[in-house]
């Protein structure tokens, strides 16, 4: 379901749902980039992707904030992304790279945050916001239908009570994307 309208810098596709490519300038992106595709990294294993039903699925995870304290001493990369989302509140920044598969697959629909905000009133009032660090033929999916492809430097926005889901890519040996949750 695509009604896009196509805006300065970004694309809106609803009323909610707010794509900016080429988000950073391509020095700063290109930093993070590297140290996130690099091979001195640290991913952590995790065997579930969203929940405990997630049979046979698995991702690796970078934490780089949770529950107001930073985790991570990598975070200082992600100052040029931080300084432009406008945060009030910072929930929680963690990566997650998804492997290579033979066919796409899809994770279970959810909301990023709903173990820290159980009202969808209240939940409504927080952003989620992906940024894409390779590009490859995975996406972000939302209930609705809405598709969202992987490009590297993209940066997709919408309230946290949308539910969605992100994808393993074929064509790349790995999907990389960051997910913002916070506070305006």
């Amino acid at each position: 379901m695509w009604s896009e309208k196509l805006h300065e810098r970004y694309l809106m596709i609803n009323e909610k749902i707010k794509i900016e490519d080429n988000f950073l300038d391509l020095a700063e992106f290109n930093k993070i980039q590297e140290l996130m595709m690099g091979p001195s990294f640290p991913w952590f294993y995790s065997d579930k992707i969203v929940s405990e039903n997630d049979i046979n699925k698995f991702q690796f995870i970078h934490v780089f904030y949770q529950e107001s304290a930073p985790t991570s001493e990598r975070i200082q990369v992600l100052a040029p992304i931080i300084n432009v989302l406008s945060i009030t509140s910072l929930w929680r920044i963690k990566a997650n790279l998804q492997t290579k598969t033979s066919n796409i697959v899809e994770s279970t629909f959810h909301v990023d945050i709903g173990n820290l905000i159980s009202k969808p009133e209240k939940l409504v009032q927080w952003t989620t916001s992906i940024f894409y660090i390779n590009t490859n033929n995975g996406y972000t999916k939302f209930e609705d239908g809405t598709i969202v492809k992987s490009f590297a430097n993209r940066l997709l926005t919408f309230p946290s009570n949308l539910k969605h889901c992100g994808t393993s890519c074929t064509d790349e040996r790995t999907r990389v994307v960051i997910n913002f949750n916070y506070f305006k």
